[in-house]
């Protein structure tokens, strides 16, 4: 299988033609309490004082089982060296005042390295991967991907798409609702919504208004093309 270090994991969501694709990095997380440190392991697994969580290889020999400790499955497993092995932060770089490997080749400066405090702003409006499992990540997420309600809009009889048709959605946990218009090519779309269940309510000049009073979104979901009737 090989190593990822830094692992991009490729999310596609929806259907045909509503689709969007999406990555989010996965490296190390260098937890504040990793679940790879265990008190049995005498050292093999230990982190530094600036956070990076670091395996020493002598210590770890022979210790596969540490592979399966980290639920991000940043973890892997060198046969022939019979080591577990992962992202070091780059440590050797950063003792030097570099940045990791990583977030210099990055084109686009999607990834960032450094202080806290430096970085406040961003933190402030970031996310945690699996902040459930108490480990205390240090890795900070601006924009992971979230779930989408999608559609199309037309008039059957015209064999035409509605433009500004009023779509509310609604979500029937919480009663909060949003609203948006359908575009020039009769399309609509609800972004970064979260799992749950849904009532979607259509309305456009002319037309009755068209309703799916409970969508199950587990996932991104394309509703298709709604055809509205026509008032008589």
């Amino acid at each position: 299988m090989g190593q990822f270090w830094m692992k991009v994991k490729e999310t596609v969501h929806g259907s045909v033609p509503k689709v969007k694709v999406e990555y989010v990095a996965r490296p190390c997380m260098h937890c504040d309490h990793p679940a790879c440190i265990r008190p049995e392991d005498q050292g093999a697994v230990y982190k530094r004082t600036d956070g990076l969580v670091i395996i020493d290889p002598e210590k770890a020999r022979g210790k596969k089982e540490l592979v399966d400790t980290c639920p991000y499955g940043a973890i892997y497993w060198n046969e022939a060296l019979e080591i577990p092995q992962k992202c070091t932060g780059c440590a050797h770089l950063v003792d030097e005042g570099e940045v990791p490997r990583c977030v210099d080749a990055c084109a686009t400066e999607a990834l960032k390295f450094g202080e806290e405090e430096e970085f406040k702003d961003l933190i402030a409006q970031a996310e945690l991967m699996q902040p459930e499992l108490g480990l205390k990540p240090r890795v900070y997420y601006v924009n992971l991907p979230k779930l989408f309600v999608a559609g199309e809009v037309y008039d059957p009889q015209a064999n035409e798409i509605i433009e500004n048709a009023a779509i509310t959605l609604t979500d029937l946990a919480t009663r909060q609702s949003w609203t948006c218009q359908s575009d020039d090519f009769g399309d609509f779309w609800f972004k970064r919504i979260v799992a749950g269940k849904y009532a979607l309510r259509i309305e456009a000049q002319g037309f009755k208004p068209y309703a799916m009073t409970e969508l199950n979104v587990d996932k991104s979901l394309n509703v298709g093309s709604i055809a509205l009737e026509a008032l008589k």
